[in-house]
């Protein structure tokens, strides 16, 4: 095999296991965009390796990963943006495959926006132990072997990481026409003008967060039930102003994001902003609003390559809203 082969080979091998990087990446970054660049300064290192010496290509790389995204948590700028309350999950739409395994529930979790949310607690080594142990099913062995830490305290910061995410995470997994049922009642009843029907809908803890249609220099956070309707109510209002701010007139689509229920605003194929859901006991506990483009990069790109779907709103205007809130 000459070299031009051999190389062509290699890069083919690495490019057989991008997805998988990329879905561990995400999972200890919360970032795709930090995923996709940890994923390609590990080719890089792949491609200056003697990779002769490489014995097992998928370890190798996992542990490669594993240590750039250590490095960004623990970078001046990952703990700025903590600090000044800016830092959020980017979503991903359903079908990327930067998602990930979805075979176990661990799996389906450990990529949803409230556990993401919840990992933004742990400690850098805490998050690489509990997204590999729950999302990629490394034995304790393993993981001490890539963090080169003992066995001993790769279980310890599992049983650190379990116990902060279950103590605060909420239910379970939702049924799904149960939750699309949910989210169009939710729907109708922001478009009522009437806060009490969807404060009926909320767990009595309910938070919502938004980055204030990507204007805010921080994260807005609504932390009754009574003052989520009514933010969620002023936002769901139809004006010319945000008429003007979208571009048009945007339809309304019912989508899974991060495998969880959401809507999705879009004017044409192009994406204007997301509202994600976190289901309790047949109830609204979270709600996330996103629309800073910069957020919305990768979900935007993989919205443009799917088949249209029928909206649930195919234009969010004041006569269609209307309509929708006699309806409910």
């Amino acid at each position: 095999m000459n070299a031009a082969t051999t190389d062509l080979f290699d890069t083919s091998r690495f490019e057989a296991d991008r997805n998988r990087l990329a879905s561990l990446a995400y999972r200890m970054l919360g970032s795709a965009s930090d995923a996709e660049d940890a994923v390609q300064d590990a080719f890089l290192q792949w491609q200056a390796a003697d990779r002769h010496r490489i014995r097992v290509p998928e370890a190798w790389l996992t542990k490669v990963v594993t240590n750039l995204c250590l490095d960004r948590l623990r970078s001046a700028r990952t703990r700025r943006e903590r600090a000044a309350g800016t830092s959020l999950p980017e979503p991903l739409l359903e079908g990327d495959p930067m998602l990930g395994p979805a075979d176990t529930f661990e799996q389906r979790e450990s990529v949803s926006l409230a556990v993401l949310t919840l990992m933004e607690r742990l400690s850098p080594l805490e998050r690489a132990v509990y997204v590999l142990r729950e999302a990629f099913s490394y034995s304790h062995a393993e993981i001490a072997g890539i963090l080169d830490i003992a066995e001993s305290a790769s279980q310890q910061h599992l049983h650190r990481a379990r116990r902060r995410v279950t103590t605060a995470r909420r239910g379970g997994e939702a049924d799904p026409a149960a939750a699309r049922r949910i989210v169009e009642a939710f729907l109708a009843a922001a478009a009522s003008g009437r806060t009490e029907r969807l404060v009926a809908l909320l767990t009595d803890d309910a938070t919502a967060i938004s980055d204030g249609a990507g204007l805010a220099r921080r994260l807005l956070l609504f932390d009754t039930p009574e003052r989520v309707a009514a933010v969620v109510r002023a936002g769901f209002k139809p004006t010319p102003a945000k008429h003007r701010f979208a571009g048009g007139t945007p339809a309304v689509h019912y989508v899974l994001v991060n495998r969880a229920p959401a809507i999705l605003f879009a004017v044409g194929d192009r994406v204007i902003g997301a509202v994600m859901f976190d289901l309790a006991g047949g109830r609204i506990a979270t709600v996330r609003g996103i629309a800073a483009p910069h957020r919305l990069a990768r979900l935007a790109r993989t919205w443009q390559r799917r088949e249209p779907d029928t909206p649930l709103l195919d234009r969010w205007s004041s006569d269609t809203v209307q309509g929708l809130a006699q309806q409910g």
